[in-house]
This record gives C-alpha cells, sequence and structure tokens, in this order.
C-alpha cells in the first residue's frame, strides 16, 4: 500500500469537505488503484487527509491526470497557506486498518521509533480487542522517520471514555511505553470525518 498524507491550515472549511465530496462523485470513477481515503478539518481549520493507492506508480498516475490536475487548482484556492504533501512507501495496518463505520478519527503525527513501535503493535494486537473496543483500527504512513496515523473510533464519546478508564497495570507500561516511541505528537482530532473507500 501507498499513503499520500495532505496537510494544510483552511480558510474555507465547508469549501474543502465540499470538494472532497465533488473528487468522490466526479474524479474517483478514473482513479486507477484508489484504496480509499481519509480526511476532514480540526475545529481549529487544519485539514488532513490521508489517500491510500494500491502502489506509488497509481497514485503519480491519478496526479497526472487532467481532472485531478482541474479539481485541485480549484479546491487549493480552499486552503489559508501553503499545503504540504508526503509520499508514503511504508504502511502499517492494525485491526481493520481504515474503516467507514467510524464516527470519529484521530490523526497523529510526530517522528518515531518505528522498530519499536512495530514490536509494541504486535504485543498490543492481541489486547486491544478487550482493552478498547472502541478502536476499529488505524493506518500509520511513513516518511523517513515521519509518521501520521490515523486511529478509527466508533464515535468520539466512546474513545474519550475509553482513555479515561483505568487500565490493567500490564496494558498500562506497554501504553506507556508506546507514549515514549511515538515521541511528541501533534493531533488532528476529525469529528466529521470524510471518509472514502
Amino acid at each position: 500500500m501507498f499513503v499520500q498524507v495532505i496537510r494544510g491550515r483552511v480558510g474555507d472549511a465547508a469549501g474543502v469537505m465540499a470538494a472532497l465530496e465533488r473528487w468522490e462523485r466526479e474524479v474517483r470513477p478514473g482513479a486507477v488503484g484508489f484504496l480509499g481515503s481519509t480526511g476532514g478539518v480540526t475545529v481549529d481549520g487544519r485539514f488532513v487527509a490521508l489517500a491510500r493507492f494500491e502502489t506509488a506508480g497509481a497514485a503519480e498516475a491519478n496526479a497526472e491526470r487532467p481532472e485531478q490536475g482541474a479539481w485541485w487548482a480549484e479546491t487549493e484556492g480552499c486552503f489559508a497557506g501553503p499545503v504540504s504533501f508526503l509520499d508514503c512507501t511504508e504502511v502499517d495496518v492494525s485491526r481493520a486498518g481504515g474503516s467507514d463505520a467510524a464516527g470519529f478519527v484521530q490523526v497523529m503525527a510526530g517522528h518515531g521509533d518505528r522498530d519499536r513501535l512495530r514490536e509494541l503493535d504486535a504485543s498490543f494486537e492481541e489486547q486491544v480487542g478487550a482493552l478498547r473496543p472502541d478502536l476499529l483500527g488505524s493506518v500509520r504512513a511513513w516518511h523517513d522517520d515521519e509518521y501520521t496515523e490515523a486511529a478509527y473510533f466508533t464515535a468520539e464519546s466512546d474513545a474519550r471514555a475509553a482513555e479515561a478508564q483505568d487500565l490493567p497495570p500490564g496494558a498500562a507500561a506497554m501504553f506507556a511505553a508506546w507514549q515514549v516511541a511515538m515521541g511528541p505528537v501533534t493531533y488532528y482530532d476529525l469529528t466529521s470525518p470524510r471518509l472514502i473507500s
């Protein structure tokens, strides 16, 4: 899997969300190798999206399509500054990965210890169903040592309630180790995510 991460500050949040709907309706049908996307705008006006493709070549071919270029030229006007694009060829998927059933998506971005995170993910995978039934799955995309991870939850209220609970000692120690491996994190809370698959 290949993931392109798009981030920027928006000047017109409604316009960006309408553009995503228009892309799905008008541009997506010709996007060969497109697997899905997760995107949205935070309450403080930050946009983030993870577009998933079968391969980097499929993403590049889509970017070169005239209709994609026209769509982006129009959509770019909704942003209040520069937009960054990160091409990620290494992707880690947990549980079901991205889920269109999610009512809330929390995106985390930072610089982390890739090997340690993968080790902890493997251990956590065995326990996550019982500990966090609110967590449907996640997708973590890597660009060098920089990651962008989307975690998919049943609802924001479910996620907040689960976060407030005390974990069993072993799970608490694992979670603390996971936080260290993640490093300082920037959060993007998408309360109205646009999910396309």
